[in-house]
């Protein structure tokens, strides 16, 4: 458990950082503080002392205490400009190559990079907010976490706007923001997978989807939108959706949903590469064969997919170029130039792989 002269530090700056507290407004005084927190006035005056070393308060003899914007000085850092990067994952998936991209542009210009990561985490995400206000970069590439669902740290985005700190997002986008993107056309991409499901005579065809990601969404409606081309109806049983919180059951849960539909499936759609991996391993423990009685497509042509037993058919995903273009628009944007694009969408295509059978038509 924190301390609570700590738990005092922590609210008050998150108030500053996030606008609720502006620059030379008042804060409450030591005896409000003293009764919100149940506390003695040497603990306030402690988190006080401590607010203010950082920057962050200043005290005036006889009238009160003061938001400060001291921790915003620039005076003690390098001259070169730095980038803040916050991703959802460092490490995992697709990331590397995505980081990659922003720094290799990112150098070209002698910038330095500052990484946070979330794990799709939204107090984790307002945590690295928060270092990337304290710090004062001068911009930031975000991928928004959990993007299908409101987010509370809005006022942390609203707070860099105000700080014309210029900034764009990868992957995603909070629809509750007009903010610049850098996205796969995710739509297309589920779309396209279907598509090619179809082509090969599939028509019992369901989807795992992930439901609290902007990109689970856009592909769920690709889904949707190849069936109904193809007047090919959908049904419920057919899917499967899961979020960052369950998916840890994932594999669990996939186990039930194919042997349900032993009988009736005969392709699935994933939401990336990553569950389509998933499917291909429950499928081998439950002795079910792929290609030949299930087919399976991925997304996003990950280096696991490539690197796999067996190769996943699925569909490209800029990675390194996404990073590099939205490396290349904030540093244009700090430049000055103007007429920047709002809005980058990437098609995707399809790559052929090994799990995906075409399947005699039965006749009608």
């Amino acid at each position: 458990m924190k301390p609570k002269y700590q738990v005092i530090i922590d609210d008050i700056k998150s108030n500053i950082l996030s606008g609720t507290y502006k620059a030379s407004e008042q804060i409450p005084s030591e005896s409000a503080l003293q009764d919100s927190y149940n506390v003695s006035r040497q603990t306030v005056r402690k988190a006080i002392l401590e607010l203010s070393n950082e920057g962050f308060l200043r005290s005036e003899r006889g009238s009160g205490t003061y938001v400060s914007s001291q921790y915003r000085s620039r005076s003690g850092r390098e001259t070169k400009k730095t980038i803040g990067v916050i991703t959802t994952y460092i490490s995992d998936y697709i990331f590397p190559s995505i980081i990659r991209g922003i720094e290799s542009r990112l150098n070209e210009d002698n910038y330095s990079l500052l990484l946070a990561s979330t794990n799709n985490d939204i107090a984790q995400e307002k945590k690295a907010l928060e270092m990337m206000l304290s710090y004062g970069v001068d911009g930031l590439i975000i991928e928004p976490t959990r993007s299908n669902e409101y987010n509370p740290n809005i006022a942390y985005y609203l707070a860099f706007r105000e700080q014309e700190v210029p900034f764009a997002m990868i992957n995603a986008y909070y629809e509750e923001l007009e903010v610049p993107f850098f996205c796969l056309d995710d739509v297309q991409s589920s779309y396209l997978a279907t598509k090619e499901l179809i082509a090969k005579g599939h028509t019992q065809i369901g989807i795992i989807a992930k439901m609290d990601d902007l990109q689970g969404k856009y592909r769920m409606k690709g889904y949707i939108k190849a069936l109904g081309e193809a007047k090919l109806r959908f049904h419920s049983e057919h899917v499967l959706s899961f979020d960052t919180a369950t998916k840890s059951l994932l594999s669990a849960n996939l186990e039930g949903f194919l042997n349900d539909n032993r009988d009736g499936l005969t392709a699935l759609v994933c939401y990336n590469d990553e569950v389509g991996l998933e499917v291909v391993h429950v499928c081998r423990r439950l002795e079910i064969s792929i290609p030949d009685e299930l087919s399976v497509i991925g997304q996003d042509n990950s280096y696991i997919a490539k690197n796999a037993n067996i190769k996943l058919t699925t569909l490209t995903h800029p990675q390194e170029q996404m990073g590099r273009d939205a490396a290349d628009w904030v540093i244009k944007n700090l430049q000055g130039k103007k007429d920047l694009p709002t809005s980058t969408y990437y098609q995707p295509v399809l790559i052929e792989g090994e799990t995906v059978k075409e399947i005699q038509v039965k006749p009608s």
